[in-house]
């Protein structure tokens, strides 16, 4: 178990993420040269967040159902490489965005329940803390390396090269499910309202709008970070540099994971996270000098890495056993999903009617609240955990 969790799972989260890193920053010039313009593009890359929204819950409905994970995240993987590969033929609009919609509510099973597999497994072996970090971060790495190994090639060989690079990782990732194991699943038939029993409890439903307003706010930095840098003065690749400065705060954070969630709750990390969320983007939207700009990137470490493991750790907590695959997809719908998609809209809205700089402000702000919801979950949650 330890190699396959140590393997597997870590080619699982670097092969998807190589994906994600293929998809957001290359697919929209993909598009592009196909004669698409701005609105219709927007459309198309908005279905990587749509289908976050019913796709991550639906599937995980089904694998507490059929208590089982590893063969529908295997199943869904081939499907999901097999359609890519429909992306050859499609030229029209409407067709790549019904192409758009399906593969990626397809692929939008597969962290929700690669998640819940892997902390499944983690748990079984008492290594959370010092195991999920070490893989988790094999993600950031597979990003980072698909947006530069991905970028040299079109620079070089042109973006026609896009649809080849994707059936391939695609291909490779189905190959590597076959390689994934966690411990059985205790097999029993679902109650109703078991989920609803959870939900009940008012320090889930604080955590759950937290999330949402975390990643609320993190949707100004995904949709305008690299325009905002544009609009200072930046080049590309001072941007790409900023980029990747984010990401090794995030790996070296998920590298140490154990220092930090051995010896302090997840909601005192939750806590700290969110100010400096709240820190992070008030820097980059008003203070934004070079260095400062450099440390708000390595704020990342906390507002996103820290914050997703310790997210991870409550999820378990709460969403154990029968109902682990629903928690953990919930955890993804509303938070990437509704606060990923309202937050890239409001954010939208504010650069065009207030600019950029309120973006940031407003994503500050999300922070903020995300912290107060914080504050009503108790100090004792997660602070340890019994296994099933």
């Amino acid at each position: 178990m330890i190699f396959t969790v140590q393997k597997a799972f870590g080619a699982f989260f670097f092969l998807y993420f190589a994906y994600l890193g293929l998809m957001s920053p290359y697919a929209s010039l993909y598009f592009s040269q196909l004669g698409f313009n701005a609105i219709q593009i927007a459309t198309l890359m908005s279905m990587l967040q749509i289908t976050r929204i019913l796709g991550p819950f639906s599937w995980g409905w089904l694998s507490d159902y059929l208590s089982e994970r590893i063969q529908l995240i295997r199943f869904c993987a081939v499907l999901a490489s097999l359609l890519f590969f429909a992306l050859f033929f499609l030229k029209g609009y409407w067709p790549l965005l019904i192409w758009m919609f399906v593969i990626h509510t397809i692929l939008s099973s597969q962290i929700p329940l690669g998640e819940a597999a892997t902390v499944h497994a983690l748990f079984k072996d008492n290594s959370f803390d010092q195991g999920y970090g070490r893989l988790r971060l094999w993600g950031s790495l597979g990003f980072i390396s698909m947006v530069l190994i991905s970028g040299e090639l079109f620079e070089n060989k042109g973006i026609e090269l896009f649809p080849w690079l994707g059936a391939i990782v695609l291909l490779v990732f189905a190959a590597n499910t076959f390689f994934l194991h966690e411990p059985k699943m205790e097999r029993r038939k679902m109650l109703r309202g078991e989920l609803r029993s959870v939900l009940k409890n008012p320090q889930v439903r604080w955590f759950l709008f937290s999330s949402f307003s975390m990643v609320f706010g993190h949707a100004a930095l995904y949709v305008f970070y690299s325009l905002y840098l544009l609009s200072l003065g930046y080049g590309k690749l001072e941007i790409g540099l900023f980029w990747t400065l984010g990401v090794a705060a995030e790996v070296l954070f998920f590298y140490y994971q154990n220092w930090f969630l051995s010896r302090y709750s997840p909601k005192l990390v939750l806590i700290i996270c969110c100010w400096l969320g709240a820190l992070r983007f008030i820097l980059i939207g008003y203070l934004p000098s070079a260095g400062l700009l450099v440390l708000a990137q390595l704020f990342h470490a906390a507002s996103f890495a820290a914050h997703h493991s310790a997210s991870t750790k409550l999820i378990r907590h709460w969403f154990s056993g029968p109902v682990q695959g629903r928690g953990q997809a919930l955890f993804t719908t509303i938070s990437y999903g509704f606060g990923g998609s309202l937050g890239g809209l409001c954010a939208g809205w504010i650069w065009e009617h207030w600019g950029p700089s309120q973006v940031f402000g407003m994503a500050a702000l999300a922070c903020l609240v995300a912290a107060f919801a914080i504050q009503h979950i108790s100090n004792q949650v997660a602070k340890t955990y019994i296994p099933e």
